[in-house]
């Protein structure tokens, strides 16, 4: 069989056996994603299997960066890639997909023991705002006031989608020529 063809039967197979699955979810033809421990707590995560273009020859593609996962400390993250990709390595030749969410369901309680019971509280340093940063904010936030006579002036000067009429920059050329006047030509001697 070629890798299309095992790609093909092992995605009908995964989307059978887990059907109805809420933890489970397709991606797309080669992306799929499993969801472990409770929804919402600090102690679940999400693993994203993808496959390469010559998978099953080839270990997939293992991702724990997803969005829900912003909670997961960095070392359990990689441990999880580094344990599923030598669990995958047996696997080679052969569907893995379904065999490598069972292993990690068997691993998991082992494993959320590294991840702490509460989030990580990011420490924000204090800034020291000196006197001139604040003199240039307040340079920043002063804005020209101007008098409604004013306003209602530069509103004349545009249409109604804010650009000037046309022509508005044109010089008035009988203006010009009448002030430059004509040089009369003088013969050539």
């Amino acid at each position: 069989m070629s890798e299309l063809e095992l790609q093909e039967e092992e995605r009908e197979a995964l989307l059978s056996i887990y059907d109805g699955d809420e933890l489970f979810k397709q991606i797309d033809n080669c992306s799929y994603q499993y969801k472990y421990g409770e929804n919402d707590s600090n102690k679940s995560f999400v693993l994203e299997i993808k496959w390469v273009e010559k998978y099953p020859n080839e270990v997939p593609v293992m991702n724990m960066d997803t969005f829900y996962n912003k909670h997961i400390v960095a070392s359990l993250k990689q441990k999880i890639i580094d344990i599923l990709t030598s669990e995958a390595e047996q696997y080679l030749g052969m569907s893995m997909t379904y065999s490598l969410f069972e292993f990690l369901k068997e691993k998991f309680e082992d494993l959320i023991e590294e991840q702490p019971d509460e989030p990580e509280k990011l420490e924000v340093e204090k800034l020291c705002i000196t006197e001139n940063d604040q003199q240039e904010k307040q340079l920043k936030e002063k804005k020209e006031q101007l008098t409604k006579s004013q306003k209602r002036r530069q509103w004349n000067r545009v249409d109604a989608k804010g650009e000037k009429p046309r022509g508005w920059n044109w010089v008035d050329i009988v203006k010009h020529l009448s002030q430059t006047g004509s040089k009369e030509e003088q013969p050539i001697s």
